[in-house]
């Protein structure tokens, strides 16, 4: 069985009612949205996305990529769909129309790009990659490079690629090896990439590689590292493709997953050189492509909801239908949706999906007002918050993901753990979001030093103080009161935890290293926790006022009563981690493992 359908309702939901489509009004350079045309955004991307992409799911999988000589074959269908999602417009959405893109929010983008990889991860991943070279060469390139080459990434007819990792230098990229050596107004590229995500395909014309090396004269270290532009083949000064450059796929990967997707290993400068342009200055490589890297990571985390999503829907299809033992006092055998233990791990995918999405949604939304707010005091405090939730979205999403996509193959018993069911590609394919873009235990440590820690955590304070707002609403809800004292006790729980790491991590640095992850971890249950109630307060409000979607509005309540008594409690099993210091990890000696 496999079945996907875009949940347009609950997106809808975040942005216009936990959100708000205000928070987007009088934003310079965004098109005005209205709820009309959110609605008709979603609809027409949900057509796309369930129709078109989602059943081309398992043909991926089964039919993987490979390689044809020097040339990479994608699964069947997967060019018509790509070119049906540039055709549509897709890939320019949230893009300037100066050049060619629709002008529409980052938070209106980040809707889609849920659906996209709800229905197709490893198709997703070739826009996913392209937007973030897309934003990279807006903000870093010349004006030269932005002429001849934005336009066509905005529009998909070329697509990017991020060229970081080597043999050597996978997360310390200050091994990157690969040489770039002058030539004219250009550079010729020496050396070797891996794990370059859709490194090579034939569903756009061009593929635009942005690559990090070193120039001759450039020092040791993070330090002498560029970012240098590469096109698969050269273009020429009135933007024709000329001669295929001097970068080949040399082998693709056999992965664990997303089979669907080309990850390739590729080589520069086997004949004369790759022909390739510095992007931004030199020997600031690695702070450019950090532009690229962060946007990566924010969609790393909404495709984490997207197959989640996907795992919740199938898992929930299948316990409709599955006939399987009797309700207590019953006779008949029922379908396993009734089952306590069944609707327990339903409603674990379920509230952990739709945490994680707002959180996401609301980055995004910070996004847009970091990018056009009307004032720089306005557009500084929404980037910090973007700083501040990325590495959440990123890795808490992730590591959900994981365990909704195990839930999913638990739901389905025996049928999940055998291939005739798509539950465990699901599995497969999203086990690598915790890995790329930075592992997750890299987000810990960024999320946890610099963007906690370094401001005493100051901008975190600024959300739990909204938070502790949301908790005074509950409280004078009659309905909700019983959810203040779970939020209550979080937040204090995650205010101590700060407290303790920013007072012990001044003595001995090992301790919020050692820390990192749990405390990552006990911050994201702590915000999803926040933005459930925050749910449940708008949703019981649309109950009293008799709203024609009432079973929509409870189902919200009872997801969020869930969260604060099955989900939100977790975050207590992660104290003992924080508070407990390095000692036990730095006692035992090397040899002694």
């Amino acid at each position: 069985m496999s079945i996907y359908r875009a949940p347009t309702r609950d997106l809808r939901f975040v942005i216009e009612e936990l959100i708000g489509l205000e928070r987007l009004s009088g934003l310079e350079d965004l098109e005005e949205v209205t709820p009309d045309l959110l609605e008709a955004v979603l609809e027409e991307a949900d057509r796309l996305a369930s129709e078109v992409w989602a059943p081309l799911n398992r043909v991926g999988d089964r039919q993987g990529c490979r390689m044809d000589g020097g040339s990479v074959q994608l699964p069947e269908g997967f060019t018509e769909a790509y070119q049906a999602f540039v055709e549509g417009g897709w890939n320019g959405i949230n893009a300037h129309p100066d050049h060619g893109g629709q002008g529409l929010p980052e938070l209106v983008a980040t809707a889609t790009q849920e659906m996209w990889h709800g229905a197709n991860m490893a198709l997703a991943l070739a826009p996913m990659l392209s937007a973030g070279a897309t934003e990279l060469l807006h903000r870093h390139g010349d004006e030269t490079l932005r002429g001849l080459y934005l336009d066509k990434l905005v529009s998909g007819e070329w697509s990017g690629t991020m060229d970081l990792s080597e043999p050597r230098a996978g997360s310390d990229l200050g091994q990157v090896q690969c040489r770039a050596v002058p030539d004219g107004e250009a550079y010729r590229l020496y050396g070797q990439k891996i794990y370059i995500t859709w490194g090579e395909h034939e569903a756009a014309e061009n593929i635009i590689h942005l690559v990090l090396a070193r120039t001759p004269d450039a020092p040791e270290g993070h330090r002498g590292i560029s970012l240098f532009l590469v096109p698969k083949y050269r273009v020429e000064a009135d933007g024709s493709l000329g001669a295929r450059n001097d970068v080949h796929c040399t082998a693709l990967e056999h992965k664990l997953g997303i089979h669907g997707s080309p990850t390739c290993t590729i080589s520069y400068g086997d004949g004369e050189g790759a022909v390739g342009y510095l992007v931004g200055e030199p020997c600031r490589g690695l702070n450019h492509m950090f532009t690229m890297m962060n946007e990566a990571r924010h969609k790393v985390g909404v495709q984490s909801v997207g197959v989640s999503e996907r795992a919740y829907q199938q898992a929930l299809a299948f316990a409709r239908e599955r006939i399987q033992g009797r309700r207590p006092g019953g006779k008949a055998s029922v379908p396993i949706l009734h089952h306590p233990d069944v609707r327990r791990s339903l409603m674990a995918m379920r509230a952990q999906t739709e945490a994680m999405r707002a959180l996401a949604l609301l980055t995004a939304a910070e996004m847009d007002v970091a990018g056009h707010g009307a004032d720089e005091t306005s557009r500084q405090s929404a980037q910090r918050r973007v700083d501040l939730f990325t590495p959440l979205v990123k890795a808490v999403a992730s590591e959900q993901a994981v365990e909704i996509t195990s839930l999913g193959i638990q739901v389905h018993g025996g049928m999940g753990y055998v291939e005739e069911v798509e539950a465990p590609q699901l599995l497969r394919d999203v086990r690598v979001a915790a890995i790329y873009e930075g592992t997750n235990g890299i987000q810990a440590q960024d999320f946890t030093l610099r963007k906690v820690l370094k401001d005493g955590g100051e901008t975190l304070e600024s959300v739990l103080r909204e938070a502790d707002e949301i908790v005074e609403a509950l409280r004078r809800e009659a309905e909700l009161e019983a959810l203040a004292g779970p939020l209550d006790d979080a937040l204090a729980t995650l205010r101590e935890s700060t407290a303790r790491l920013l007072r012990d991590g001044q003595d001995d640095p090992l301790v919020p290293l050692t820390a990192a992850t749990p405390y990552l971890m006990q911050a994201g249950l702590v915000l999803g926790g926040w933005l459930m109630a925050r749910a449940a307060l708008v949703a019981q409000a649309r109950i009293r006022e008799g709203s024609g979607d009432t079973g929509f509005y409870t189902g919200k309540v009872h997801t969020a009563r869930f969260y604060m008594r099955h989900i939100l409690p977790r975050l207590h099993g992660y104290t003992p981690a924080i508070r407990g210091g390095s000692d036990e990890l730095e006692a035992i000696g090397d040899g002694d493992w």
